[in-house]
C-alpha cells in the first residue's frame, strides 16, 4: 500500500460509522486523532533508540497513519504536504530552517 492509496482509504472512510470505524472516529475527532498520532510518533522514537529495526518498521507505520488521520481531520491533504515538500525541495535544510519565521 502507498501512501496515496492509504489517504484513499482514510477520505473513504470519512462517512463510516464512528462506532464501526477507527479511522472515522479519529476523523470525528480531531484533538483525540492527534492525541493518536503523538503517541505513536512516541513509541517509533522509544524503538528507534532501541535499535530494533522491526519494532521501528510496525510503529512508524502506525504513526504515518496516524499523521494522515489527524491531518486529514483538519483538512490538509497528503496533496498539499507533498506540495509542501516540493517546495522545499532543492533548499538544504539549515537554509529551509533558518527562512522559518
Amino acid at each position: 500500500m502507498t501512501l496515496n492509496d492509504l489517504a484513499a482509504t482514510i477520505a473513504a472512510r470519512a462517512s463510516a460509522d464512528p462506532e464501526e470505524s477507527w479511522t472515522a472516529r479519529l476523523l470525528a475527532d480531531p484533538e483525540k486523532a492527534a492525541q493518536k498520532f503523538g503517541e505513536e510518533a512516541v513509541e517509533a522514537v522509544v524503538e528507534a533508540v532501541k535499535g530494533d529495526r522491526e519494532r521501528l518498521t510496525a510503529e512508524a507505520a502506525d504513526a504515518l497513519y496516524h499523521l494522515l488521520v489527524m491531518c486529514a481531520a483538519r483538512g490538509v491533504t497528503l496533496s498539499e504536504i507533498e506540495a509542501e515538500l516540493a517546495r522545499r525541495s532543492g533548499r538544504s535544510g539549515i537554509a529551509e530552517k533558518a527562512a522559518r519565521p
